[in-house]
């Protein structure tokens, strides 16, 4: 299966600081995809960079033959990559609707003209989107709430909500930074057996995720960062019994633990 996203000799320094040193990965179109390591490894700068929030100081990003390096983030929105973030970033005084339908503004092919005239083009567009919005809703079981404020949602819920808006840009690969940071066990799993049937629509995900048994019971290839370098590739069992993983989590080689055990440690 050909390359979907590719990172080659991805580096970022800031200053005298070395976050990333010469990152190789290729992310194939379609499964899920996990990125592991220990708290500072530089995960987050790497969503960074293929989101052009973060201009790489050596290397080269590519989605699907295209360069993103030096692209703008909308640009790469665009192209087909969309993201949420640790921090949940959702409209709270605006309805789950509005939320959604925020994420499709770039989908849409009315103006200012159009808008202002209340021309046939924008009553429907407007009409394909509120119905497009309401079905993404429907994925994450939120859709009987499509009118509600968002504020007055759950914390999974909004967490929820913000992966729909995702969805609303019509991504061909989704990047979740922690997904389920803050969650309890029940909206966890929920949100897992949610991320499989988007998986299963044809997405490609890539997240980044503290939660070790998230993370193993989702994601079919995993990579682990350590010190800004990739140090491990491969399936769950694989990574569970690497011995360079298990140092880089547990501090010592000799360390049997499973890392389905390991607390807290990405």
């Amino acid at each position: 299966m050909s390359a979907s996203l590719r990172l080659t000799s991805l580096s970022r320094h800031f200053g005298g600081l070395k976050v990333l040193q010469d990152v190789n990965l290729e992310i194939p179109q379609g499964g899920i995809f996990g990125l592991i390591g220990p708290n500072g490894a530089g995960k987050t700068t790497v969503f960074n960079l293929i989101t052009g929030l973060l201009a790489p100081t050596g290397g080269s990003i590519e989605f699907n033959g295209q360069s993103l390096t030096g692209r703008k983030p909308h640009d790469i929105t665009r192209l087909g990559i969309a993201r949420t973030f640790q921090n949940i970033r959702i409209f709270k005084e605006m309805s789950l609707l509005e939320n959604v339908m925020v994420g499709m503004h770039a989908q849409l092919s009315y103006g200012p003209v159009g808008l202002l005239a209340s021309s046939g083009l924008f009553r429907s567009e407007e009409k394909r989107a509120r119905e497009r919005a309401r079905e993404l809703l429907s994925w994450v079981r939120l859709d009987h709430k499509a009118l509600e404020q968002a504020d007055n949602l759950s914390y999974g819920e909004q967490r929820k909500l913000e992966l729909a808006r995702a969805l609303a840009t019509n991504p061909k690969l989704l990047l979740l930074d922690e997904p389920v940071a803050g969650m309890n066990s029940t909206e966890k799993t929920e949100l897992m057996h949610e991320i499989r049937n988007i998986s299963a629509r044809g997405y490609t995900i890539f997240m980044i995720e503290h939660d070790m048994r998230f993370v193993m019971g989702l994601c079919g290839d995993i990579a682990v960062l350590n010190f800004g370098r990739i140090i491990a590739r491969g399936d769950p069992d694989t990574i569970r019994q690497d011995p360079q993983v298990i140092e880089a989590y547990l501090g010592r080689e000799d360390d049997e633990a499973s890392l389905d055990n390991v607390k807290g440690a990405a």
